[in-house]
């Protein structure tokens, strides 16, 4: 339970207060519930998207988007712009990309990333409706299962910080776990489309990988928080564009 506690404190910004501090095997083990904290967020979001149908649609997805940053606190915002700024100006060289992501001003690159990034999630929720609004409890949870993946595929670099204690103590067995349940609930819910949405999910997370393994070797907490942000869109997109030829 406090590793779940744990992992809700981490991504999200709902007050939560220990009497004594985690140990760092309750932080590794809060890796696992990274996807449940997920739905929870998606189930807000749907509940708020559906009490809000009523308004003008780009004014409902105006409310749904600033919600849905300020309940994780934009922190995976944050390190989406960390990462384009490293990546377009390190210029190839492993050293210099860590060290931008570790620079806290943000650069031109990674504004225009948030700009686009923003605008994109917009338009995909005003074009959802009263048949598709249910896809949002499933995007964050899906986007924070891939973490897991790639903690099972990708090494983290960096020495310190809560990311290398998760990469040495989490649970190789347990997240294997719940990415099937994941998977099954997905899959029992979306039936024909959760197929086609793993599918992309995972060539984007390939090529993700490839890229942050081209660079740097491997992932730190910027990339990661990238990785969620980028996922989310592209689960929407996926799904929006599915939905939209089937309806």
């Amino acid at each position: 339970m406090k590793s779940f506690l744990v992992a809700m404190q981490f991504l999200t910004r709902i007050p939560i207060k220990f009497k004594q501090i985690p140990t760092v095997k309750q932080t590794a083990n809060s890796l696992l519930y990274y996807p449940a904290v997920g739905l929870i967020i998606g189930c807000l979001l749907y509940i708020l998207n559906s009490v809000l149908f009523d308004f003008n649609d780009m004014l409902r997805a105006i409310i749904v988007l600033t919600t849905w940053v300020v309940i994780t606190g934009a922190l995976h915002l944050d390190g989406l712009a960390d990462s384009a700024d490293a990546l377009v100006g390190g210029f190839g060289d492993k050293e210099k990309t860590l060290a931008i992501m570790k620079d806290p001003y943000c650069g031109p690159v990674g504004v225009a990333s948030l700009v686009l990034l923003i605008l994109f999630k917009f338009s995909l929720i005003t074009s959802l409706n009263h048949n598709t609004s249910f896809l949002l409890i499933f995007t964050p949870m899906l986007a924070r299962s891939s973490i897991l993946l790639s903690f099972l595929t990708t090494p983290y670099i960096r020495e310190n910080g809560l990311g290398s204690s998760i990469a040495k103590y989490f649970s190789y067995r347990g997240s294997i776990i719940w990415l099937i349940c994941t998977f099954l609930l997905t899959l029992s819910f979306l039936g024909w489309l959760a197929l086609i949405l793993f599918l992309g999910l995972l060539i984007g997370f390939i090529i993700l990988r490839a890229i942050m393994i081209r660079r740097i070797g491997g992932m730190t907490g910027d990339t990661i928080g990238a990785q969620i942000e980028i996922m989310e869109t592209l689960f929407l997109l996926i799904a929006v564009l599915y939905t939209g030829f089937n309806l």
